[in-house]
């Protein structure tokens, strides 16, 4: 593992996220500790769960009152669905 301090990678940062894409052990030694650079998955379905600890169940409870709030904002007429129409800015 190539260990760097802070300031030794800060320099070129680019540079070393690069090499530990392709595979290099790269680690920055930071409050006596390492801290290492590895590529990982990110899955956007799951982000909430994972973010934020919320259990399957939580996220479905937090997505329909997210849908309540917005159906009621809409319907006072504070917000109004996006179409894509450069009009929705106006």
């Amino acid at each position: 593992m190539k260990t760097l301090t802070v300031t030794e990678g800060r320099g070129r940062l680019g540079y070393w996220l690069r090499q530990a894409v392709q595979g290099e052990d790269i680690g920055f030694l930071f409050e006596g500790k390492v801290v290492a650079l590895r590529p990982v998955d990110v899955y956007s379905g799951d982000y909430a769960l994972q973010e934020y600890g919320l259990s399957k169940q939580e996220m479905a409870i937090g997505e329909k009152k997210i849908a309540r709030e917005i159906a009621s904002a809409r319907a006072r007429g504070e917000i109004s669905k996006f179409t894509g129409s450069r009009h929705d800015f106006d």
